[in-house]
């Protein structure tokens, strides 16, 4: 169906930034799209979608270390699957973002660049595209 899509995404770390510019843009040029939106989402509880710098991968870095003194794995939390700072981590980004589609291409910033966000890795996860003419 045009205009929908689903992509898979491996992790390989507990906290992990994965770059799907590419895979955005290829789906978007595959359908021949020149003007529209696209929606990117996860529908994950640990995982999320946002766009950040793509030029540094010490961009990403910096995030995920932040993210790991900021929000430790503690005995407090009661979530029986152990896993609450994975969930508070994917409160803090969205599980989507809507990106503008012109002449073919998404509007991004020159240094911008849309990531998969992993909080709970290694895992295999999902993320849905879907575009709007």
């Amino acid at each position: 169906m045009k205009g929908f899509k689903t992509i898979h995404v491996r992790s390989e770390r507990y906290i992990q930034f994965i770059d799907i510019t590419r895979e955005i843009s290829q789906y978007i040029s595959e359908t021949d799209t020149k003007d529209g939106i696209i929606v990117v989402y996860t529908p994950h509880t640990t995982a999320g979608i946002t766009i950040n710098e793509n030029a540094d991968p010490a961009v990403t870095a910096d995030i995920e270390a932040f993210l790991k003194k900021k929000i430790p794995h503690e005995s407090y939390f009661r979530h029986m699957e152990g896993n609450s700072p994975s969930h508070i981590m994917s409160s803090y980004f969205s599980a989507s973002e809507t990106i503008i589609i012109d002449n073919g291409k998404p509007v991004l910033g020159t240094w911008q660049g849309i990531y998969f966000c992993e909080f709970d890795g290694p895992r295999s996860r999902k993320v849905h595209l879907k575009i709007v003419e």
